[in-house]
């Protein structure tokens, strides 16, 4: 199967991807279509498998690793795997869409590095780390030590924008979303 074209988000915890990537979702419907991340990480809250993520136990996702079932994988926390399965873009291509990924950093750079002009990598950035720390703040979904541990982690990921195709600022959610339809309809018509 050859590849198709690939649309990637990335940002550090709690920037704003996954809410501008379900925008786009949206707007797009009929030629993106979204690919579910695997992760060895225990759910949160009312997430789904095979909907949000497809949970795998840490050994799961070591076997499919050895398997090379992804087409990139990070230990992004020690312990805790996320990566892309082939088999997830290679269905999504197969229906003429193109994939759109909400990906951690490392991931994002992977696959930008690995599909070149198929993949338009999209780096979005908080207004200041102080605003990322008061959003993961307002979650509620991590305890005080986990968003020290995002915060200290999305200090080094915003040194990486540089090496995204284009970076998009979130500082006001609608003014993203154009923003990011703007950039992501040229991608498609190209």
């Amino acid at each position: 199967m050859s590849a198709g074209k690939l649309i990637i988000f990335s940002a550090p915890s709690g920037a704003g991807k996954t809410t501008i990537v379900r925008h786009l979702l949206k707007k797009f419907s009929d030629q993106i279509e979204f690919s579910i991340s695997a992760t060895s990480r225990p759910r949160r809250g009312v997430e789904e498998n095979g909907k949000d993520y497809y949970y795998l136990s840490h050994d799961e996702f070591i076997k499919k690793i050895e398997n090379e079932e992804f087409l990139e994988w990070e230990e992004v926390y020690s312990g805790i795997f996320y990566g892309t399965l082939r088999s997830e873009a290679e269905k999504i291509w197969a229906k003429g869409k193109t994939v759109i990924f909400d990906i951690d950093v490392e991931g994002g750079l992977n696959l930008k590095n690995q599909f070149k002009k198929n993949a338009l990598a999209i780096f979005v950035m908080p207004p200041s780390i102080k605003t990322l720390e008061d959003r993961l703040k307002l979650r509620k979904t991590d305890s005080p030590e986990s968003i020290a541990r995002r915060i200290e982690k999305a200090e080094r990921e915003l040194k990486t924008a540089g090496l995204f195709d284009k970076f998009l600022i979130n500082e006001k959610l609608e003014i993203a979303f154009v923003e990011a339809e703007r950039i992501v309809g040229e991608f498609l018509e190209e």
